[in-house]
């Protein structure tokens, strides 16, 4: 058995192996060690090799489930190994063989799955500064291919998708991209290999060429798809008829949104890392599993097709006019997670109540159809056709499986009674044996005047006529035991051990064809995947519409308004998450940006509302690119091609970066990046810094946005000098939070006005605090003498000083200052030679 083991175990050297032993799945050696520390079960031994004795693990076979939903969570991945042979015909141990292999990635099976989030597994290749990323989600197919062309797009992407398992070539330098990926797992080159890839995708597409999927071309995207079709084959053992395409994302079609972005704006996950206060705990209301999903998908992936969004817009519209959005949602609970449960048909994985649950969605497609009858509204017709009913099979599985089905077909009882005739006879004869026992247990009590005695039956003893001690005596001849108890004794006759093989074998006929049975149900329903996975799409896109209407109506956002023309104007808008957890009223306020207003400069105190302000109007901008109602009394938005944020920063220790350093790479980013359509948020920008480099650089940076790049941005700042820019720059305003002071004490008022703000208050915040008094007081009369030392500097006093403290900042050299005058598209060959000659006397 061991060298059974160690063979097999070879096979899967990176898996922890759960080798079916009778009712037991058992670990053995450093898997055992292993697995007792990581699920806490008990390390015990067995047997000897090479003179130690071998540590092994196990469970039972019927809770295997929860350890391996404990061993996905860690990242790790398992084979399991089952019985495949018959103990009754087998010399030695019973064949044995690796059935499925379970990893993060790759798992399809329910209760190994967060329902709400996707599960992606996806595959990198790297080719100098130039990327090829590929993502699969195996429980609906959907499979994407994109090449970003930086490793800030690389990193965007990995922060979007977050793959529960990564794939990367064993030559692969950018290690820290895949920090964030809690498994991944290196690959050998060959895996990489673009022509086997090709070859492997066409064969799983049924095409002569990929040109048709627009992804002939995408050689570094098109490496990294072959090692994950690879990988996905190996570790499933089964066709995958659900994967039927690649499908190549384009950068200039979504709204693109950097790492630092997503993570700034919590989507769906807060900076502590949790689930709660984000814009999808706000937003999320769907009834179904695989609408939560696509509604998440949404958010992360804002569209810039405004026809697209539109349509959306006047799906919501409509539903939310008519009100049927209640009885749509309604008709949508019995549904269900259609997208998973067709994953799982395709793999011929899916269980009893997966039948089930798949006829209680089709059932209701009459009922959605009728309702979607109702409306007139064009925009929802894509999806009434998606969803139409398919009679055929809903009649199928109603009249295939048993209204509750048990939870797994192997001890039967899952086909219902009169859908196959042959299974009806062999049920009726071991079903008959409750009346032939109850007349045989009649009869031989009479027949012998024995009044304890009855007939029974157990697993492992089978049929047998049970006779109390006192009267064991009555019994006659013919009565041959079976068993011994401390006060019965059991017995077996001829008549009944020969009902016994007959019944016994009619169980197993029964059994015998009921699975056989059950494997023509999946037969019957594969070729029908496709338009069933149209279904799911279908009923999950109308989930997030109804949410979003009835969220537009619960919380009175109000419809956006999408033009040709730059800009973006917001009247009375409001923070989505932020006013769902206040007790007060929120503070509504508006944003209007366009080219001869593009930079607000927005001064106040911290705990003014900032942050909030620039927030809610990210927010909003990016709610109305999903095609959502917006929390605002009215809305109208240009084109955005990007969104900026830059708000907060924290250590990066690991990488050896400091708060500084990780606020000027974010910075760099969109300095390098941004362009005249995108939405830019600053805060504070050089605040980890002295004084003057801080305001030089932050100087330095709206200068930039403001002439060179002429983006629409919220700068947010304590740098009152910055405020003298809008004077020296068109298109630059000056806004702040307003504050009411009484005394020394001060009233946030969360109210966005035009102008600069009179000072900082931060004194007064720290105060609120509950920094010591004393401390205070003491910061109060420094502040005044800084007050006074600056109004001697700017008078003109104390120059010494003033120079000292300016000459921080460095001087350009005079080679500096000569490569700045140069406008080399303007040089002949023998001018630029003429200009080297003269930089090199400079050095």
């Amino acid at each position: 058995m061991m060298q059974q083991y160690l063979k097999l175990k070879a096979q899967h050297p990176e898996e922890f192996l759960f080798y079916r032993m009778g009712d037991f799945y058992e670990l053995f050696f450093d898997d055992a060690k292993r697995a007792s520390q990581l699920l806490d079960i008990t390390l015990t031994k067995r047997g000897v090799a090479e003179g130690e004795p071998i540590p092994m693990a196990g469970m039972p076979y019927h809770s295997v489930e929860g350890y391996l939903v404990r061993l996905v969570q860690l990242g790790e991945s398992a084979a399991i190994c089952e019985q495949i042979g018959d103990p009754t015909t087998s010399k030695g141990p019973v064949d044995r063989q690796v059935v499925r292999i379970i990893t993060p990635g790759t798992v399809s099976d329910e209760a190994l799955l967060n329902e709400r989030i996707d599960n992606l597994l996806a595959a990198i290749y790297a080719q100098g500064d130039h990327f090829g990323y590929v993502t699969l989600d195996i429980t609906s197919g959907r499979f994407v291919l994109i090449e970003p062309a930086t490793e800030e797009e690389m990193a965007a992407e990995l922060q979007r998708t977050h793959p529960a398992e990564l794939l990367y070539p064993e030559n692969f330098n950018n290690l820290a991209l895949l920090e964030s990926c809690k498994s991944s797992r290196r690959r050998p080159l060959w895996e990489f290999d673009v022509d086997t890839a090709k070859q492997q995708l066409n064969q799983q597409f049924s095409t002569r060429d990929l040109i048709g999927l627009g992804v002939e071309e995408c050689t570094l995207g098109l490496a990294a798809a072959g090692c994950l079709m690879q990988y996905i084959k190996n570790t499933q053992r089964t066709a995958l008829p659900h994967i039927r395409a690649l499908v190549k994302e384009h950068k200039d079609q979504s709204v693109i949104l950097d790492a630092a972005t997503r993570r700034n704006l919590e989507l769906t996950q807060n900076l502590s890392g949790g689930l709660e206060n984000t814009l999808a705990a706000v937003l999320d209301k769907t009834i179904t599993a695989m609408g939560s999903r696509l509604l998440k998908r949404w958010l992360h992936q804002p569209i810039r097709n405004f026809t697209v969004v539109n349509e959306r817009l006047n799906a919501i519209t409509a539903l939310k006019k008519t009100g049927l959005y209640v009885d749509l949602t309604n008709a949508l609970r019995p549904v269900g997670d259609m997208e998973r449960i067709l994953a799982r048909l395709a793999l011929r994985s899916a269980r009893p109540r997966d039948m089930a649950r798949l006829r209680n969605g089709l059932q209701q497609l009459p009922e959605i159809e009728a309702l979607l009858d109702a409306l007139s509204d064009s925009a929802l017709e894509p999806l009434k056709k998606a969803s139409s009913p398919m009679p055929v099979l809903t009649t199928l599985l109603e009249e295939a499986v048993v209204e509750a089905p048990p939870v797994v077909i192997r001890d039967g009882g899952v086909i219902a009674p009169g859908y196959n005739a042959e299974l009806d006879e062999w049920r009726a004869l071991a079903d008959g044996a409750t009346c032939y026992l109850d007349e045989l247990e009649k009869r031989e009590r009479n027949r012998h005047d024995i009044d304890t005695l009855k007939i029974g039956f157990n697993q492992v003893h089978g049929f047998f006529i049970q006779v109390s001690r006192g009267q064991s005596h009555l019994v006659p001849p013919h009565y041959v035991r079976r068993q011994t108890l401390k006060n019965a004794e059991r017995y077996i006759i001829p008549e009944l051990k020969e009902y016994e093989d007959k019944v016994l074998n009619s169980k197993s006929k029964a059994l015998a064809i009921e699975k056989k049975l059950w494997e023509g149900l999946f037969d019957q329903l594969l070729p029908h995947l496709e338009t069933l996975q149209h279904i799911a799409d279908a009923l999950s896109t109308l989930d997030v519409l109804s949410n979003l209407a009835e969220r537009a109506e619960t919380l009175h956002y109000c419809r956006p308004t999408l033009t040709d023309n730059r800009g973006i104007n917001i009247a009375g808008g409001r923070h989505p998450v932020v006013e769902q957890v206040l007790d007060a009223p929120f503070i509504a306020n508006s944003t209007v940006l366009h080219p001869r207003r593009r930079i607000l400069i927005i001064t106040g105190p911290n705990m003014g509302g900032k942050s909030t302000y620039m927030r809610q109007t990210t927010l909003i901008t990016l709610l109305a690119h999903i095609g959502s109602y917006v929390p605002a009394e009215s809305v109208t938005l240009g084109p955005v091609d990007r969104i900026f944020t830059r708000i907060g920063a924290s250590d990066d220790l690991a990488s050896g970066r400091s708060t500084f350093m990780v606020e000027m790479t974010e910075t760099a980013n969109i300095l390098h990046n941004a362009t005249k359509n995108s939405l830019v948020l600053m805060d504070e920008i050089g605040r980890g810094t002295s004084t003057y480099d801080g305001l030089s650089l932050a100087w330095a940076s709206v200068e930039w946005l403001a002439k060179r790049l002429k983006s629409m941005t919220l700068f947010a700042t304590h740098y009152f000098e910055l405020t003298e820019l809008s004077n020296q720059i068109d298109g630059l305003v000056n806004v702040h939070l307003d504050v009411v002071e009484h005394g020394d004490e001060v009233a946030f008022m969360h109210s966005v006005q035009e102008g600069a703000a009179s000072k900082s208050y931060g004194l007064a915040v720290a105060g609120l605090a509950g920094v010591p008094k004393t401390v205070i007081q003491r910061a109060k009369n420094k502040l005044r003498q800084l007050e006074e030392s600056m109004h001697d500097i700017v008078t003109g006093e104390h120059t010494t000083q003033a120079t000292t403290q300016l000459s921080l900042l460095p001087e350009l050299s005079n080679i500096e200052k000569e490569l700045a005058k140069i406008e080399p598209d303007n040089l002949t060959p023998r001018q630029a030679l003429d200009v080297l000659y003269m930089l090199k006397t400079l050095c």
